[in-house]
């Protein structure tokens, strides 16, 4: 029995022994090809070595330094690579060990900056619903995954609240036009601040392309423009969630590259370090920073492993891989060969409702009938289905429930490693295809 308290407490998972490339190997069984990156995090697949030889050499010169003390070359580096040309604006960076206490710094960051430059009314934030925003109570309660808020709701914070998603397949209205959309979804963000007061709201906080909880919904053309208008109308910042999107995912670097706005802080994770070291960060903008230094001098939150020297030489290590490589460029060719793949195996799928996503960020959400695009029942659990019959097949992909509303809907993700090639793309379809044949016939 294992002494692990493992995510269920009924079924233990496979034991793991390698990875390399695409593939990983379990302890019994054939090696499966990793489709989903475990969750769109392995974005140069398993063994780079590297990666291996950066964190050895790392660990070797010196494993930890507390920042009160000391910064280290390895951060210095990754900082400056990432926002050393002030991409959008955004000049600084502060190191964390995941999404979640990325998101946490955030919030607290966009707080004290309200409080730096004289506003201290502003303590509002305002998310979507069937988001996702990390699992600390701050980011829970940021987030608008109901089924995982359910259990925590009395002790969460009452300074969020929730808007709609821009999630067109679901939520567009019948003969609806795109702008209609876009705009009724600023009117409803513009309706939020005025309820709670426009210089009370802190940030609108937003992922480019939602990820785990509704499966890889992108905002239409326009979307983010016009939210970004709203924060500006009321002086809010404007904080965009990349965790799971950004860091080449959707074929930029930056997700929001390609939504015709830039954020005033952003947080980013799994891509990040790929795995191979637990690190997120947020990236902010100048002004931001240069509010804090002017005030207080300090940021006033602080992490033990903030800032970690192995974390941040693996994490310099897959950066500069990804540019060296041109594996952006890899993300955009494969991304369009997986759309065509997944479009020509379930375009005509009778329980394929939609796929959707970007760069190597793809979902197919799963419904009974596809003309009322009835869902069905969550009591058969049919993206747990799929993913056990896809493990049977061979690959590894991210299932989720509650795909509308927390409780209602299915779907699974595909983000294999940004080094696949034309054949694993092939492959990928084509095992999924045999396990959504197995379970939905």
């Amino acid at each position: 029995m294992s002494r692990i308290l493992h995510r269920s407490l009924r079924n233990e998972p496979l034991l793991a022994v390698s990875g390399r490339g695409l593939m990983v190997q379990g302890a019994t069984g054939a090696p499966v090809i990793d489709a989903s990156g475990g969750a769109a995090v392995a974005c140069l697949g398993h063994g780079d070595e590297r990666v291996v030889e950066a964190i050895t050499r790392q660990a070797r010169q010196i494993a930890y330094a507390h920042t009160v003390f000391f910064t280290c070359q390895a951060a210095e580096e990754l900082a400056d690579l990432l926002v050393g040309h002030a991409p959008g604006g955004l000049t600084h960076a502060y190191f964390v060990s995941s999404g979640s206490e990325a998101m946490e710094a955030a919030l607290k960051l966009a707080r004290q900056y309200f409080l730096e430059i004289g506003q201290p009314q502003r303590h509002r934030f305002i998310a979507r619903r069937q988001s996702y925003h990390g699992n600390t109570l701050g980011a829970l309660g940021l987030g608008g995954n109901f089924a995982r808020r359910e259990p925590y709701t009395p002790i969460l914070a009452d300074c969020f609240s929730h808007v709609s998603p821009c999630f067109a397949y679901r939520f567009q209205d019948a003969g609806e036009s795109d702008a209609d959309y876009v705009a009724r979804l600023a009117a409803e963000l513009e309706d939020e601040f005025q309820r709670l007061g426009p210089d009370k709201v802190a940030a609108f906080v937003a992922e480019p392309i939602v990820g785990a909880t509704s499966g890889c919904v992108t905002a239409l053309p326009g979307y983010f423009p016009a939210m970004r208008a709203v924060c500006d109308r009321h002086g809010a910042l404007l904080i965009l969630d990349e965790v799971m999107c950004g860091m080449g995912r959707s074929g930029t670097l930056h997700a929001w590259e390609q939504e015709g706005v830039a954020p005033d802080i952003q947080t980013i994770a799994k891509g990040l370090g790929g795995g191979y070291q637990p690190i997120g960060a947020i990236l902010a903008q100048g002004r931001i920073v240069e509010a804090l230094a002017a005030g207080s001098g300090a940021f006033k939150h602080g992490h033990t492993y903030q800032a970690h020297p192995v974390a941040c030489a693996a994490a310099l290590a897959v950066q500069r891989i990804i540019r060296e490589d041109n594996l952006l460029a890899n993300v955009q060719a494969m991304g369009a060969r997986l759309e065509t793949a997944l479009q020509e195996r379930f375009g005509n799928h009778a329980n394929v409702g939609d796929i959707r996503g970007r760069g190597l960020f793809w979902a197919l959400e799963f419904v009974e009938d596809r003309a009322s695009r009835k869902t069905f029942a969550p009591a058969r659990k049919i993206n747990e289905a799929v993913k056990d019959a896809a493990m049977a097949a061979g690959v590894m992909i991210y299932p989720m429930g509650g795909t509308i509303d927390g409780r209602q809907g299915d779907h699974v993700i595909i983000a294999p490693p940004y080094i696949a090639r034309p054949e694993d793309i092939d492959e990928i379809v084509a095992r999924l295809g045999r396990a959504v044949d197995a379970v939905l016939g």
